[in-house]
């Protein structure tokens, strides 16, 4: 005769290093759990406790203290529900990431995870030591492996649980969100049912946290490779999966709702509407500021801010110098309009001239160049950074990936603020992402997303008189940034020698700018910032 089984997947959000705020998540959690969706078990994301991830804090001894006590306090609080908690395990034989099973006021079983990422944004060989010994707990009669994140995209780990008895793979994950994620994920747990034989559950955190998103997207395979199960992603709730348990022992999981992944455009706007969101509410700002130029880049940070934390909490300011065209006055006004924000328009023509002045001897022989441009951009960084001071609301700049990456934009000017929303995001996917926007509900004019992108810093001034076309310039930055791959193959893919050499030149003569850049939020596989790291005083040719 058949049994059931019923795990609940916390796919939580959680702040690092609030460890009392976080327990106080989980006990609210299992108890929810329990009470209202009748589950035996709960299962919750890697380092729950801390949040994730925690880095340093994690050298600190009253840190660690202070997990070991909310622990104590978790263990003791919650009964009448198994929960499987993620948390830092502090050991006479080092750190571990650890997760224990707690069961009615007692630490049951605890595992350390064997498989310590140490690439891209991970660093956990920097803090944690490797667990070696499976862990297979009994949970309503059924035998289930607890494995972490990392442990699921290799083989040992999970059979090794096999091989202990475990008859359900249960995996927490603090999985961050980048393109293409959900079916490298997809990938690796398929492999570790093929060689198992065994269904799997996997549990992500969600979330933001600097300039990492976590999308969630827990689910369910079954021991044939199906996908049973997927939750929404870059949602926060608790998530009940069904299993049946047959007499010989074998674990079938009960189908579900299979949530359709989104487009790429759809899973990149939300993720950067909860970074967003994330920064600012875990940061206690009370709002946002943008500098609107009328361009696109603006105006899509603008709709991310209002989307992520409503149109009264951001403002927006206009900053017309002599080269501000009037139709982007006009488009600025209609950006502003259509999302309902507070708008501001504060020339910056008397703080220019009033610099120029003040430096005329200093340039005396001097011809105009991109100095002027830059002292128009450091007027307009003075102006939203003097509100942001005022009013304690947080500055989110502009620049997209393009120009971050080629040096397109002024350090201490445009590059100021917080919070770079699209710090991550190609241009030619920023054209992407305004458009699927737009198909939500019109929010930015149709001339912003069709005239040609300027600066404005100069008479007559295009992007195209610097730079080359984006859709060459963006494939020829993700050959480059993102899959390391040198000049000779890049010109092999088709690209021009002289074009790929000015781009790869200008990447690497700005490393020291974007070192000074602000966070933003990562959805490429390889993003600046944490996740590629040169040295910025480099003998290296990296043609």
């Amino acid at each position: 005769m058949s049994r059931s089984l019923r795990i609940v997947m916390a796919q939580i959000d959680l702040l690092v290093g609030d460890i009392d705020g976080n327990a106080e998540k989980i006990i609210a959690a299992a108890a929810t759990a329990r009470d209202a969706l009748n589950a035996q078990a709960i299962v919750f994301p890697e380092l729950t406790l801390s949040g994730y991830p925690p880095e340093d804090l994690l050298l600190r001894p009253g840190f660690n203290r202070r997990v070991d006590a909310a622990l104590a306090r978790i263990t003791e609080q919650v009964h009448g529900i198994d929960v499987i908690l993620g948390y830092p395990r502090q050991a006479e034989t080092g750190l571990y990431n650890a997760a224990s099973l707690l069961r009615d006021g007692v630490v049951v079983a605890t595992y350390d995870k064997f498989e310590l990422p140490n690439y891209s944004v991970f660093d956990e060989k920097r803090y944690f030591t490797a667990g070696n010994q499976p862990c297979v707990v009994e949970i309503a009669g059924v035998p289930v492996g607890i494995t972490i994140c990392e442990d699921i995209w290799y083989p040992r780990a999970a059979s090794a649980a096999k091989a202990a008895g475990a008859r359900l793979l249960v995996n927490l994950n603090a999985s961050p969100f980048h393109l293409g994620k959900r079916d490298e994920r997809i990938e690796a747990l398929r492999a570790r049912i093929t060689e198992t034989g065994l269904p799997v559950l996997y549990v992500n955190l969600v979330g933001g946290q600097d300039e990492l998103v976590f999308d969630g997207a827990s689910l369910v395979m079954n021991a044939d490779g199906s996908l049973v199960q997927r939750v929404p992603a870059f949602v926060d709730d608790l998530y009940p999966a069904d299993f049946t348990v047959a007499g010989d022992g074998r674990v079938d999981a009960v189908p579900g709702t299979v949530c359709t992944p989104a487009c790429e455009e759809e899973s990149v706007y939300k993720a950067l509407v909860l970074g967003v969101r994330d920064y600012i509410e875990k940061n206690a700002f009370p709002g946002a500021i943008i500098g609107l130029s009328g361009g696109i880049d603006s105006a899509l940070t603008l709709a991310v801010a209002v989307d992520a934390i409503g149109a009264e909490r951001v403002e927006a300011v206009m900053m017309p110098s002599r080269y501000t065209l009037d139709i982007s006055l006009s488009d600025a006004r209609a950006e502003a309009e259509m999302l309902g924000v507070e708008y501001h328009v504060l020339p910056i023509e008397p703080a220019f001239k009033t610099f120029l002045g003040i430096l005329k001897d200093e340039f005396a022989g001097c011809e105009p160049d991109t100095t002027e441009e830059n002292i128009q951009a450091r007027c307009r960084a003075v102006l939203l950074m003097a509100i942001s001071n005022k009013k304690h609301k947080v500055v989110l700049s502009t620049g997209n990936k393009s120009e971050i990456s080629v040096g397109y934009s002024t350090l201490y000017g445009d590059m100021a603020g917080g919070f770079d929303v699209l710090k991550d995001v190609p241009k030619t996917l920023v054209y992407r992402l305004s458009e699927y926007r737009n198909r939500l509900s019109p929010v930015i004019p149709r001339r912003v997303i069709e005239r040609p992108p300027s600066a404005e810093l100069a008479p007559d001034q295009k992007d195209s008189d610097s730079l080359p076309p984006y859709d060459v310039l963006d494939a020829i930055l993700e050959m480059y940034v993102e899959q390391d791959r040198c000049a000779e193959e890049i010109v092999a893919a088709g690209y021009d020698t002289v074009i790929v050499d000015r781009v790869i030149r200008l990447v690497n003569r700005n490393e020291y700018k974007r070192r000074q850049a602000a966070p933003g939020v990562r959805i490429t596989r390889r993003a600046f910032g944490r996740d590629r790291r040169y040295p910025i005083t480099s003998g290296y040719d990296r043609r």
